[in-house]
């Protein structure tokens, strides 16, 4: 794409994303003062790159998912709040009383209420608990459960399929290793104590190291993703937008919203705190719906913030809610408790 395809591709998704209506030549003209069969020109091309697509009930045109990637991903600038938006959020992230988790999850709410999209808090409640013991135990040849304990009384347990030539008295070995060195240390730590303690001493004494810790490592995220706690706001806000107009369409949505696994699935704590965004069938909810998120890490307390929301989502403003909402809530020291 030159510069004016470029230009004319930002304009027709963010013309599209206010106006709910397929963009013509007519509005673009006036808009970049170029004669009609010009637009038409560059919006074939656009079409054929695959950034834009034909709307059947109409003549115009709407960006494809390729074009919202694109939009995201190189033409996007996160919009600036306007004062009122900033009072709201200043209200709670300027409120000392609030621990952190509680101020995030307000500042969610409002988000929820300033975009009409469903938000998403996602943190852990297990974070505080402490290792007690790790256990393998064999079920037969090639599967094993792996059982992680905490201080707190806290169970998990994990079956898994051993890959090939991994030997079950390497899993035991190394669970005694984690036992020796680990016990003791909070949960939220563990991974990273995986990484740079235990992964160097198992790779000088078991084969195919590599295998077996990424079992342990699958084992303790899971137990904290599975164990973390979830707040969802504004589930009635986005099912008015017109995407969910009809029963099919609102039903998928809403089971999906009263999921909690699958919101813990799709929201899951990782270790980047880039804004991470998951459009149309990536959702893994339907190709009409996305899921912005980005995982946060604030004086030692992790977890995961998400906004979800049709594929034709204010991209712009619900960045520049993300950021801000972070942003403000990190800088002074809170009570994390």
């Amino acid at each position: 794409m030159d510069n004016r395809q470029k230009q004319l591709l930002k304009v027709i998704v963010e013309t599209y994303v206010k106006s709910v209506k397929p963009v013509g030549s007519k509005s673009l003209c006036e808009k970049f003062n170029l004669s009609s069969a010009t637009i038409r020109n560059e919006m074939a091309i656009l079409e054929d790159l695959g950034y834009i697509e034909k709307n059947h009930i109409s003549s115009g045109r709407i960006p494809s998912e390729k074009g919202y990637r694109y939009y995201v991903e190189n033409l996007m600038e996160p919009e600036k709040l306007n004062g009122s938006e900033m009072l709201k959020l200043q209200r709670v992230v300027k409120n000392q009383d609030l621990v952190l988790s509680d101020a995030i999850t307000k500042c969610m709410e409002i988000i929820s209420d300033l975009t009409n999209y469903a938000s998403i808090v996602l943190g852990s409640s297990s974070m505080d608990n402490l290792l007690k013991q790790v256990s393998i135990i064999p079920i037969d040849e090639n599967k094993i459960v792996a059982l992680v304990c905490t201080n707190t009384g806290l169970v998990e347990n994990k079956k898994f399929v051993l890959p090939e030539d991994t030997n079950v008295k390497e899993l035991i070995k190394t669970s005694e290793i984690i036992n020796k060195m680990l016990i003791g240390t909070p949960l939220k730590d563990v991974s990273q104590h995986l990484e740079f303690e235990i992964k160097p001493i198992i790779a000088q004494e078991i084969s195919n190291y590599e295998k077996v810790y990424n079992i342990f490592y699958n084992a303790f995220t899971d137990f904290v993703d599975e164990n973390a706690n979830v707040t969802v706001s504004g589930k009635a806000k986005v099912l008015e937008q017109p995407e969910y107009d009809n029963p099919d369409s609102i039903k998928k949505l809403a089971y999906k919203l009263e999921d909690e696994s699958f919101i813990k699935k799709v929201t899951s704590i990782d270790g980047s705190d880039e804004i991470k965004v998951y459009i149309g069938d990536e959702s893994q909810i339907d190709d009409n719906t996305t899921i912005v998120k980005r995982t946060y890490d604030i004086n030692g307390e992790k977890g995961s913030i998400a906004i979800i929301g049709p594929k034709r989502m204010d991209y712009a403003k619900v960045y520049g809610l993300l950021d801000y909402c972070l942003l403000y809530t990190s800088p002074s020291p809170r009570d994390t408790r």
